[in-house]
């Protein structure tokens, strides 16, 4: 993460005023602006598989790369398959299978398929590269937030443990079904709920985790506050974790951030020996919405109301001073 940041730093467009949002920065997606009233969203995004089912694989791995579209407030229009496919080892009902599931979340999304590209790989990859819609004045950035706002979170996280526990075949079926509906659940409702709030930030996470995503929200104004016992989590997690059942990337993640944070957990707290939990790389996780307070409680209440039951109120913003021996951190109790 960090090398691909300097590599990306390294790179430069000529000024151009409709580029809204590009790669400067920790967005979930590029922003073009069209006209005064419409900009294009772009992104797009792979995975390995993370279930065994193909149909299923294949509807995580788009919702995984639609929820970029939904991060930045926007509205799905179309996609465009991304399928790496060993052909040799790989039978095509397989192949077929993860398609079928993409596509049913582009419908779900309210988008359509419009076309696609196949690599041959010897490692299993499929994603998509979506395009969306939104206002020019109405994108959510990821680092927006004010002093004293609250935290929102759509899902659970624990997905990359328990991912990472399936693929040793230690995983009981019951809650490998249960964490590939959490992965599959688009966040399309999520975003429409949230556009009728005043929105001051968000992002989604996934691959470099909770703390990691929260970590690109900080801006010179603020210092983020968890309460932990808020934090949702799918609780099988905590074994796997106590076993060292990890993926790397959730150790690469503490490796690059965790100099940010700052734990002061009590001794009855579920991540107490367990910080690697709140790095663990998550797919296709939920939205992190930044606003006022004084709305959090009804943002609350609608998504709960609406089927978002894992949402949860994870913390808030605080001033934060800058002087020069200090960054702005993130606080976990």
């Amino acid at each position: 993460m960090d090398d691909l940041s300097q590599i990306a730093s390294s790179l430069s467009n000529e000024e151009n005023a409709n580029v809204l949002v590009d790669f400067r920065g920790n967005e979930d997606a590029g922003v073009y602006q069209l006209t005064p009233d419409l900009a294009l969203v772009q992104t797009a995004d792979f995975i390995t598989p993370v279930v065994n089912d193909p149909f299923v694989y294949g509807q995580i791995a788009a919702a995984n790369a639609l929820s970029d579209v939904y991060a930045m407030g926007g509205v799905v229009k179309c996609a465009l398959n991304l399928m790496m496919w060993d052909s040799c080892r790989i039978p095509q009902d397989y192949a077929q299978g993860i398609l079928e599931g993409g596509l049913s979340k582009i419908k779900e999304a309210g988008g359509v398929l419009i076309g696609g590209h196949t690599v041959s790989d010897n490692e299993q990859k499929y994603g998509l590269s979506v395009s969306g819609i939104i206002h020019p004045k109405k994108i959510w950035r990821n680092n927006g937030a004010q002093v004293g706002d609250a935290l929102v979170i759509t899902k659970p996280i624990g997905m990359g443990v328990l991912t990472t526990a399936l693929k040793a075949n230690m995983l009981d079926s019951k809650v490998a079904d249960r964490i590939a509906q959490i992965m599959a659940t688009l966040n399309r409702r999520a975003c429409e709920i949230a556009s009728d709030f005043e929105i001051h930030a968000c992002t989604d996470i996934t691959g470099f985790g909770l703390l990691g995503h929260l970590s690109e929200m900080l801006n010179p104004k603020i210092n983020i506050h968890l309460e932990s016992s808020a934090i949702p989590l799918v609780e099988e997690a905590i074994e796997f974790a106590k076993m060292g059942i990890v993926p790397g990337g959730s150790c690469g993640n503490e490796r690059a951030i965790q100099h940010l944070c700052e734990f002061n957990l009590s001794k009855d707290s579920k991540f107490k020996d367990l910080e690697i939990l709140l790095f663990d790389a998550q797919t296709s996780g939920g939205l992190v919405f930044a606003l006022p307070q004084k709305e959090a409680n009804a943002l609350l209440e609608r998504l709960k109301n609406e089927g978002i039951e894992s949402a949860q109120i994870i913390g808030h913003t605080e001033s934060f001073l800058k002087d020069s021996t200090t960054k702005a951190r993130i606080f976990v109790e």
